[in-house]
């Protein structure tokens, strides 16, 4: 049944619809001011004092990680390296498909409920790499009804042969408008030349998803051993695809930058996870302004991109000491980079209240305390929303996820199931710490 939002404010960061209708089923075929709606029989969605905003994309993360929360390891790390060794490869090298699973059903739910509706994850499980991907899918696209593309992160500390098949199978057989595959590497410093040969060779056309100098231990790994940095490896070996996803890139040159720029390769930063680990912040303005594509992921540390994108703005100003080195339409461009690169990757259209676009949006209660309009919109959502994020319903393709807060009972019943599976996994590693 044809579905009718009224009494709507709209905003998609280049429209604003004050007063105003849309219909829509899967797809939205028809906005208009509320002075020319007229009801056939449709189901009527009031947003009367609400904002209408698209759902979220969110451009890299780790849904393996959900686990890692209160989780209490021996931890003295004394670089970047360590951080690596003494957590994150241990919980995943004890990672299965039940983990995964659901890993994957929190996380998900999670995220639904920030508003984010599209997930492009970096995944890594030892006990379960084939078939790791398609668990996955069965979570977040499956069950939840999010889109997803997914990939695992290849490295030389796991069966290469493996990584290798179930990156390319999962990329080669999803193809649709909730499903997708990239070609997943860990890093550099994590690869031998001849993995990355192995990969070039596998991956084919698939972009590659893939973490960049985000600890100058990579850079300096790279040109100890190769005499070349990061991007320069990969590029030399034809790895710099058109669309890979180059993640974090905190320590780049500006060469490397003008490659990445020359591949057409996008930069994800994820300056709350940077922040948290220590090892610098990406130079965002300056890859703005050389024409790079940025993105914005949160490398798994929350279920949010609204901090995220507080924190970049808040960051930038901190950094260059100044309120205005870093303005709301640079924040809204990182946004919109989202939307575009998920577009090309799933080939559909997000991001816009415009006909043909995906049914994927969110009705939040606000009511403006101050005039609202075309030029001011992004900074009511940014100081008005951002800081406590809660949208009362989602919509993806037309379906809606999340009615008055609410998730589906069923998603609730598993997501209250999954305290078992982290048991678990800690067990697991409280066993070897023995």
């Amino acid at each position: 049944m044809v579905k009718a939002l009224i009494n709507a404010t709209l905003y998609d960061h280049e429209h604003f619809y004050k007063n105003a209708y849309l219909l829509f089923d899967k797809q939205i075929f028809e906005v208009g001011k509320m002075a020319d709606f007229r009801d056939f029989n449709y189901e009527i969605i009031d947003c009367v004092h609400t904002l209408v905003i698209p759902t979220f994309v969110l451009a890299h993360t780790h849904i393996y990680s959900t686990f890692a929360r209160g989780l209490s390891l021996p931890f003295e790390p004394k670089n970047f390296q360590d951080i690596l060794n003494q957590l994150w490869w241990k919980l995943d090298s004890k990672i299965d498909h039940d983990i995964t699973f659901a890993s994957g059903m929190v996380y998900g739910t999670e995220c639904l409920k920030n508003g984010i509706t599209t997930i492009i994850d970096h995944h890594a499980s030892g006990r379960d790499i084939y078939g790791s991907l398609q668990t996955l899918k069965r979570a977040i696209v499956d069950t939840i009804g999010l889109r997803g593309c997914f990939c695992f992160e290849t490295s030389d500390r796991f069966d290469l042969e493996l990584c290798l098949r179930e990156n390319k199978e999962f990329a080669d057989n999803h193809h649709s408008s909730h499903v997708r595959g990239l070609f997943g590497m860990h890093a550099s410093m994590s690869l031998s030349e001849a993995s990355l040969q192995r990969i070039k060779a596998e991956s084919a056309e698939i972009p590659i998803h893939i973490h960049v100098a985000e600890s100058k231990m990579d850079q300096d790994d790279s040109l100890f051993q190769y005499h070349e940095t990061v991007i320069q490896r990969l590029n030399r070996v034809g790895l710099l695809k058109k669309d890979s996803l180059l993640i974090h890139g905190v320590h780049l040159t500006d060469d490397d930058l003008q490659t990445i720029k020359n591949q057409q390769c996008s930069v994800v930063v994820n300056v709350t996870s940077n922040l948290n680990n220590g090892v610098g912040l990406p130079n965002i303005k300056k890859m703005q302004a050389m024409g790079i594509n940025v993105l914005v992921g949160n490398d798994g540390l929350s279920s949010s991109l609204t901090h995220e994108l507080q924190n970049i703005y808040f960051l930038n100003h901190h950094i260059n000491e100044s309120p205005t080195a870093y303005s709301l339409k640079d924040v809204s461009e990182l946004l919109e980079n989202n939307y575009v690169y998920a577009n090309r990757l799933f080939e559909i259209k997000l991001g816009r209240f415009e006909p043909k676009y995906e049914a994927d949006f969110q009705i939040i209660p606000y009511i403006p305390p101050t005039p609202i309009n075309q030029e001011n919109a992004f900074g009511h959502l940014f100081f008005g929303l951002f800081d406590s994020f809660l949208p009362k319903h989602v919509f993806v393709g037309g379906k809606q996820l999340i009615n008055n807060y609410q998730v589906d009972p069923s998603l609730e019943t598993l997501v209250l199931t999954a305290e078992n599976q982290a048991e678990i996994l800690w067990d697991r590693l409280k066993r070897e710490e023995k």
